[in-house]
C-alpha cells in the first residue's frame, strides 16, 4: 500500500518508518500524501501512540532533489498548491490527537527537521544533526518557522532560521528541539517504552490534553500558516532560488543576485 514507508502496528500502538533509505529518507510528493494517509488510518484504527522512525543511517535529509529541481520550474499556482499541502502536514503531525515520538536515529534537516520536532516527544541519537538550512540554498524555512517560534522562542529561532547551521544532538537537547539523547543500539526500545508509558496513562485525558494544547494556538497557528504558504511560494519564483538549485545540484558555490 506504501511505497515511501513503512505501517506496522503493535498492541494499540502504530510505527511509521520513513523508507527510502537510498535517498536518506527525502520527502517527496508521494512520502507527504503517504503520511497524511498513514496518520489517518491510524487515527481511524484508535491508536493510541504513534512511533515515526525511518530506516537506514539518516531520519530525512529533507526534500528530494528531484523534487527541488521541479519545483523550480514550476508555476505560482503549481507552488502555492505545493507549499500547502507541506503546510498540512506539518500542521496534521504538529495537532495529531495521539502522541507522535519521533525516534531520529541520524540528521534531521530542512523539512526532515520539521518532521522530527514537531512531534511530541523528540528522542535523538548523539551522532543526530538538526538543521533548518534553507536560506543556504535560497529557499525559505517559512512553513516550519510558524512552529519554531512558538517551541523555542524569537530569538533562538532568528539564530537558525536565519544562519541555516547544523546544530548537534545536545545543542537540540538544550534548545528544547530533543526531548531525550539515546544510544543507537537503544533509540527503538526507548521509543517503545515511551509508548508503553503513554498507553498506560487515561486515554481519555491524554487526548483531550492534546486537544487544550493544540487549541490554544490553532487560531494564530492556522493564520501564520497561511502567510507562510504564500511566502513559500512567491521565493520559488526568485532568482536566488532558482540559482540556490541550481548550484546546489552542479555542487558549486551560488552566485547570489536577488537583494
Amino acid at each position: 500500500m506504501y511505497s515511501t514507508l513503512l505501517l506496522d502496528y503493535g498492541k494499540e500502538r502504530a510505527t511509521i518508518t520513513l523508507n527510502r533509505p537510498d535517498k536518506r529518507n527525502a520527502i517527496n510528493p508521494q512520502m507527504i500524501a503517504e503520511l497524511q494517509s498513514a496518520l489517518d488510518e491510524i487515527e481511524k484504527k484508535k491508536m493510541r501512540v504513534v512511533i515515526m522512525a525511518a530506516a537506514g543511517s539518516v531520519f530525512c535529509s529533507g526534500m528530494d532533489l528531484d523534487m527541488l529541481s521541479a519545483i523550480s520550474k514550476q508555476s505560482p499556482q503549481e507552488n502555492q498548491e505545493d507549499s500547502r499541502r507541506m503546510a498540512k502536514l506539518f500542521r496534521r503531525i504538529w495537532s495529531f490527537p495521539r502522541p507522535i515520538v519521533a525516534a531520529v536515529n541520524g540528521h534531521a534537516l530542512a523539512g526532515g527537521c520539521g518532521i522530527a520536532t514537531l512531534c511530541d516527544f523528540t528522542l535523538a541519537v548523539p551522532e543526530a544533526q538538526f538543521g533548518y538550512t534553507e536560506v543556504r540554498i535560497g529557499f525559505l524555512p517559512a512553513i516550519v518557522s510558524v512552529f519554531l517560534t512558538r517551541q523555542i522562542g524569537d530569538k533562538r529561532a532568528r539564530d537558525l532560521l536565519l544562519t541555516g547551521r547544523k546544530i548537534d544532538a545536545q545543542e537540540a537537547h538544550q534548545l528544547g528541539l530533543v526531548t531525550e539523547i539515546v544510544e543507537p543500539d537503544k533509540l527503538l526500545s526507548r521509543a517503545e517504552a515511551l509508548a508503553e508509558y503513554l498507553i498506560d496513562v487515561s486515554p481519555g485525558s491524554l487526548t483531550r490534553a492534546k486537544r487544550l494544547l493544540v487549541s490554544a494556538e490553532a487560531a494564530g497557528v492556522d493564520a501564520d500558516l497561511e502567510r507562510a504558504v504564500l511566502e513559500n511560494a512567491r521565493i520559488r519564483c526568485t532568482g536566488d532560488f532558482k540559482e540556490g538549485v541550481a548550484s546546489f545540484l552542479e555542487k558549486r558555490k551560488p552566485v547570489w543576485k536577488d537583494e
